[in-house]
């Protein structure tokens, strides 16, 4: 099939299509502590001001500015104790002039006070009295009401993935529950005659058959990406036993098929979902590895048919479906970000394909990262992946990157 057939996609119109069809799932509302890497589903607001009051950024003594100024060692000014303000405690009142009070850090500070200067710049008090060294802390250190975060106001948005530092806002505020998308449930599906799990790990010792890899690494790239992997074994070489998997998958929101999509006489994917009734959206992308992936519908549920070789697989994976399944989850950001880096060796393609490299990434002193291959290219050496820190894109029309070319490389987890 040459590359200018309708269904031989370029990579990001293949990206956008299967994006096109898949639709976020409905929501669930679940702890924050279960709530990790999930996807808000709407808007949460702040029913509180956070600090909720003026309070000290410092161990010190709130002052008030003109009680303080000039002093220095050469000069130091000496004020009476007028309050002891603990964390968890309250001012006794208003600072009155000319005094200071004690405050530990995250205190209220009583009303007049301009600053809080740290117990460093002080002789470290007594119970009535406290020497100032330095004036410079005197209209600082104090965190206002207010300024973190304000209520009624948004503070995390619908589609925002729910980070450690998320969480703990939504702690700070109050919410011990959130509404997120439900995690998409996934089937994986392995095809193959020459394929065989665990229970029949001696007949692959023997050299008869060969380890199914490719649905353990998927079902783990699903879990990294935020779905339910739902392992539904290996299909024979024959339509039947793959529509007799399919179908099995009734409770799947998508389904993962690996081999079976390509020209081959035995790939019968292909056949199986035809009799089934799926519509066929498209069957083969312009990039390497992984050219050979379908697109079917079976009424509102994607089939993604993936190549058989291993690397091929998951890197179809990584370009096609994470961001698919970011959707499904209800995340507003899907597409991953870029790093922008340099190669430290030439880099050869084909130029009618949008080539994916695995490379190591590593930092460097004089500007952006560099980039090596992991060695040998070919889609069945999954050591190579395993390896890979990232996916250098050379993006079609490009036969080849000269060492120290700049280069998009997308970040493996």
């Amino acid at each position: 099939m040459s590359g200018s057939d309708p269904s031989w996609l370029g990579f990001e119109v293949a990206r956008n299509t299967i994006l096109d069809h898949c639709h976020p799932l409905q929501s669930e509302r679940v702890d924050i502590a279960d709530a990790l890497g999930r996807a808000l589903s709407e808007d949460v607001r702040s029913p509180l001001d956070h600090p909720p009051w003026d309070n000290s950024a410092m161990d010190g003594f709130a002052v008030r500015i003109d009680d303080v100024r000039g002093a220095s060692t050469e000069r130091p000014v000496q004020l009476p104790v007028s309050d002891d303000i603990p964390a968890g405690g309250f001012p006794s009142g208003a600072l009155r002039k000319g005094t200071a009070a004690r405050v530990m850090t995250g205190a209220p500070v009583p009303t007049g006070a301009s600053g809080v200067v740290r117990v460093e710049h002080t002789d470290g008090g007594s119970a009535d009295t406290v020497t100032f060294t330095r004036d410079s802390d005197a209209e600082r250190n104090i965190r206002r009401t207010g300024e973190d975060v304000r209520a009624g106001e948004v503070i995390l948005a619908a589609g925002r993935e729910l980070t450690p530092a998320a969480i703990g806002v939504l702690a700070m505020t109050g919410h011990r529950e959130v509404v997120v998308g439900r995690r998409p449930r996934i089937g994986v599906l392995a095809n193959g005659d020459e394929i065989v799990d665990f229970d029949l790990l001696q007949e692959v010792l023997e050299g008869r058959r060969i380890m199914n890899s490719n649905s353990y690494a998927l079902a783990a790239q699903l879990a990294d990406s935020g779905a339910d992997a739902v392992l539904l074994g290996i299909a024979a070489d024959d339509p039947a036993a793959v529509r007799e998997k399919v179908e099995a998958a009734t409770d799947c929101d998508a389904v993962i098929s690996t081999a079976g999509v390509s020209v081959g006489d035995h790939d019968h994917v292909r056949t199986a979902l035809d009799q089934l009734g799926a519509k066929p959206i498209f069957w083969r992308a312009r990039i390497r590895p992984g050219g050979p992936i379908a697109l079917n519908m079976l009424e509102d549920r994607p089939v993604w048919s993936l190549p058989g070789n291993p690397v091929s697989a998951m890197v179809t994976f990584e370009i096609f479906l994470r961001p698919a399944i970011r959707k499904m989850a209800g995340h507003g950001r899907l597409l991953p970000r870029l790093l922008r880096c340099r190669t430290r060796e030439s880099m050869r393609s084909v130029a009618e394909l949008t080539h994916f490299l695995r490379v190591t990434i590593d930092p460097a002193t004089d500007g952006p990262p560099r980039v090596s291959l992991t060695g040998p290219q070919g889609s069945g050496i999954l050591t190579s992946m395993s390896e890979a820190g990232g996916l250098a894109i050379v993006p079609e029309g490009v036969a080849e990157l000269a060492a120290d070319s700049p280069v998009d490389v997308l970040p493996l987890p």
